[in-house]
C-alpha cells in the first residue's frame, strides 16, 4: 500500500520514460503525483492514465486560464479521467472558474478544483512590474475569496500566503503549498517554507520537485519530508 502521507512530488522532468524510472525508485513512498506542462505535453492523457493506472492520484497542473467556455470544454474532457486534482488560475475570474466546477458536478466526477493564486516564483520587484499599485496581499486576498465563491475546493499558494489566504477563503478550502525545500536560494522559488512551518502554518498538502528530484537517495529525501510534515502537523495542534 502506498504512503498516505500528503507529500505530492512534483514530476518535473524531461520525458516520460524518466519519470516512471523515478516511480520505478520511490515505489510506495509516496500516493500523489503532480504532472505538469512538460510531461503532458509529451505523454497527454495517455501517460496521465500510465501513472493512474500504477495506483497513484495525479494532480494535473495545467493552471487552465481562458474564457468559461474554452476552459469548460477542456474540463469536460479532463473530469472524466479520475484526476485526483487540476488547477485553475484564479486570474482567470469568477465565471470561468464557476464553468470548471459546474461541468465536474455534472459529470459527478472526484476531481478536485484548485485555484492557483500567485506563482511562487513572483517576488514583489516583479509582481509589481505586471500589477502596479495592487500590493501583493491584496490580490491573494481577492483571488481566494474569488475562487471560494466560484466553487472551487481548494487553493494554490505559497507558505508565505497561507495566513492571508486561509483568512480570505476560509478553513474548509484545501490549501496545496509548492514552493516547500529545507534550504532556500538556488532556484527560481521566491517565497518558500519548509515542510515542518508549512504545515504548522496550515496546509494540507505539500508539492514538492527538486528536493526530491535532485537528491542522491530520493526515498531517504521523501522519508526525512513526510519526518517534517509529521512535526508539522503535531505543532498546528499545540496551537
Amino acid at each position: 500500500m502506498k504512503d498516505q502521507t500528503p507529500l505530492i512530488l512534483a514530476l518535473d522532468v524531461a520525458t516520460p520514460r524518466a519519470a516512471l524510472d523515478i516511480l520505478d525508485e520511490t515505489g510506495d513512498a509516496l500516493s500523489f503525483i503532480k504532472i505538469g506542462h512538460q510531461l503532458y505535453a509529451l505523454g497527454g492523457l495517455p501517460f496521465v492514465r500510465e501513472i493512474m493506472n500504477r495506483g497513484y492520484r495525479v494532480f494535473l497542473d495545467l493552471k487552465l486560464h481562458d474564457i468559461p467556455n474554452t476552459v469548460r470544454m477542456a474540463v469536460e474532457v479532463l473530469s472524466g479521467e479520475g484526476l485526483w486534482a487540476l488547477t485553475l488560475h484564479c486570474s482567470g475570474g469568477r465565471s470561468m472558474m464557476r464553468a470548471a466546477r459546474e461541468v465536474v458536478d455534472a459529470h459527478g466526477a472526484d476531481t478536485m478544483l484548485l485555484g492557483v493564486t500567485v506563482l511562487t516564483s513572483l517576488d514583489e520587484a516583479e509582481w509589481s512590474e505586471v500589477h502596479p499599485n495592487c500590493p501583493m496581499d491584496e490580490a491573494l486576498a481577492r483571488r481566494a475569496s474569488c475562487a471560494r465563491d466560484a466553487g472551487m475546493h481548494g487553493i494554490v499558494c505559497s507558505p508565505s500566503d497561507l495566513a492571508v489566504v486561509r483568512a480570505a477563503a476560509g478553513q474548509e478550502m484545501k490549501t496545496v503549498v509548492p514552493g516547500v525545500r529545507f534550504e532556500t536560494g538556488g532556484d527560481d522559488q521566491s517565497r518558500t517554507g519548509t515542510p515542518r512551518e508549512t504545515i504548522c502554518a496550515g496546509a494540507d498538502y505539500l508539492v514538492v520537485g527538486r528536493p526530491i528530484l535532485k537528491a542522491a537517495n530520493r526515498v531517504e529525501m521523501i522519508e526525512r519530508i513526510a519526518g517534517d510534515i509529521r512535526e508539522g502537523f503535531a505543532c498546528r495542534k499545540k496551537m
